[in-house]
């Protein structure tokens, strides 16, 4: 339900008497009051309601008017706030001091009723104009972030429906990814990329590593049985695909992004191996990206516990055995002691998404 909140305006000055005048000029504007009569008050009191606006006295004993600024800039709560200072002093590097702090506007006392209620009105309505451009701003990030998560999925079940056998792969590997990288986390590893940021990345570009099947043909990509060398060449041509793909994207974007990137990364090297035994580059150990390493555990763990045409699936068992003989050849040896901690986790994400 809408509702009509009024805008609160927080006063700050050592003189109750200061406070109340200045209540009495504004109380024409239909707004709700609070105050401090310390530094130390006014910091804890505007943490805690979240005024619109704020009329802070400079000179104050303790805290002087212009600490309490800083120690609010310093705040994420408190650092959009708008401030007028309110002073008798009206030397120039006073002024200038109050508006380098952030304040929005100086009044000197004593001030006339009129003056200050058409400086606290402006400055309520361009913060509620900011207030509400901020908002919409962030609506229309959600939105966009929401479409690009739609586009990214749907993008992601080309391939799966180009393959109808992968099923629920591109979900089950997504999850595998985000487990694994969090799993890397907790154990100290690669701490400088793997922020949560990044991991979210990485969860969300997963269902995009094998987007560049769509250019495989029908008769090789869709084959009953074991493909051809000549065949499987042109199978591994998906990784190089989808590279080029999504390289083409960040070309119509005009810039790289970290989530085109981080997408690049994991469909160009989620098929190289860490002995340099890999396609389509052949890249070795930290030369693989570790987007594409992370996403190349993922993708064999499930590849081995599922069914296809052309081979029956493995139990849980069965594929850890192959995943840890692969250590430190097909696989980084750092991930798959990480792989090893999570391992229960991966079989329950498998159990819940069943193809």
């Amino acid at each position: 339900m809408k509702t009509n909140k009024k805008p609160l305006i927080f006063i700050v000055d050592d003189v109750p008497e200061n406070i109340q005048i200045a209540m009495s000029h504004l109380k024409e504007l239909d707004c709700d009051f609070a105050y401090a009569t310390s530094g130390e008050q006014a910091l804890e009191r505007i943490a805690a309601t979240s005024p619109q606006l704020i009329l802070m006295d400079v000179m104050m004993p303790g805290m002087s008017g212009f600490q309490v600024v800083e120690a609010l800039t310093r705040n994420e709560k408190t650092c959009s706030i708008p401030v007028i200072f309110l002073t008798a002093r009206a030397e120039s590097e006073d002024v200038v001091r109050g508006f380098k702090l952030g304040g929005v506007d100086y009044v000197t006392k004593p001030f006339k009723g009129v003056e200050l209620r058409s400086r606290v009105r402006n400055h309520l309505e361009l913060h509620a104009y900011r207030s509400n451009l901020e908002r919409l701003v962030e609506e229309r990030s959600r939105e966009a972030e929401l479409l690009k998560d739609v586009i990214i999925e749907a993008m992601g079940e080309l391939a799966e429906y180009r393959d109808p056998e992968t099923g629920s792969h591109i979900h089950r590997t997504r999850a595998y990814v985000q487990l694994l990288a969090e799993a890397l986390v907790a154990q100290g590893h690669f701490l400088e990329l793997l922020s949560k940021e990044y991991i979210v990345l990485l969860w969300k570009c997963a269902p995009l590593h094998d987007i560049g099947k769509v250019a495989i043909r029908d008769s090789i990509l869709l084959k009953p049985g074991k493909l051809t060398a000549e065949e499987f060449d042109e199978m591994k041509m998906h990784a190089q695909y989808g590279e080029e793909v999504i390289a083409n994207l960040e070309q119509m974007a005009g810039k790289p992004t970290s989530f085109l990137s981080c997408a690049k990364d994991i469909a160009g090297s989620h098929h190289e191996k860490y002995d340099g035994s890999g396609y389509p580059r052949g890249l070795a150990g930290d030369a693989i990206p570790l987007a594409g390493r992370i996403m190349a555990i993922a993708d064999v763990y499930d590849a081995l516990i599922s069914k296809r045409v052309y081979k029956n699936s493995l139990s849980h068992e069965e594929a850890m055995a192959i995943m840890l003989e692969g250590k430190g050849t097909h696989f980084d040896p750092i991930l798959i002691e990480a792989f090893l901690e999570v391992e229960p986790h991966f079989r329950q994400i498998a159990a819940n998404n069943l193809d």
